[in-house]
């Protein structure tokens, strides 16, 4: 916990939770029961596909919107990222669940996100690591599979150019899959350089 100096209070993580940048977060994150309900519900593979797509394209809205109105908050650091891998997790979930994705693909994403949740988290609540950035390549991994799921959707759905969504999806998906077990490898060295640098800070 930080120490405003001009205080001498404790300054909580939950100061400023109400912004307009974790407002966007919380709205993406209730999206996902209406994906559901569209889903399993209305069993309308197409415009789940649109809700899911929707939801990961508007990934960066919220950073995007942290910067610009300078409302970064120690919250929305941890709010953020946290919906992010719910939101993933639970549409490949929904999405084996529904067979509209092949399930060797989904293992190895689904597996991939949980062992780097499971290494970020320990490092930084157990070994205090200090937070780094995701990386470039990283990020072009999410982009190319937020696409690649809604696609796989709405390839099996009955809409008429869904054979074309598809072999968008296959395009988008493999180069993805590779660059996201890339650098969930590529994330360890700078795991352990980030608990080293918080083990001396602290």
């Amino acid at each position: 916990m930080n120490i405003d100096n001009s205080t001498d209070q404790p300054v909580s993580m939950f100061d400023g939770i109400k912004t307009i940048p974790n407002a966007v977060t919380l709205a993406r994150l209730l999206c996902l029961p209406l994906f559901l309900w569209i889903l399993f519900g209305l069993e309308s593979q197409h415009l789940a596909a649109w809700v899911l797509g929707g939801i990961g394209a508007t990934d960066w809205v919220d950073g995007y919107l942290a910067r610009r109105l300078d409302q970064t908050s120690e919250f929305g650091k941890i709010f953020d990222p946290t919906v992010d891998r719910i939101l993933f997790f639970v549409g490949i979930v929904a999405l084996i669940i529904d067979g509209s994705v092949p399930l060797w693909f989904a293992l190895i994403a689904l597996i991939r996100e949980v062992l780097v949740a499971a290494m970020m988290v320990i490092a930084t609540f157990v070994f205090k690591m200090e937070r780094f950035d995701v990386t470039w390549w990283g990020k072009t991994a999410a982009f190319l599979l937020m696409f690649t799921f809604p696609g796989f959707l709405m390839g099996e759905s009955d809409m008429p150019i869904a054979d074309a969504f598809s072999i968008a999806a296959w395009i988008l998906g493999i180069p993805g899959l590779v660059l996201s077990v890339y650098t969930a490898v590529a994330y360890v060295p700078l795991v352990v350089r980030g608990v080293r640098s918080g083990q001396r800070a602290g």
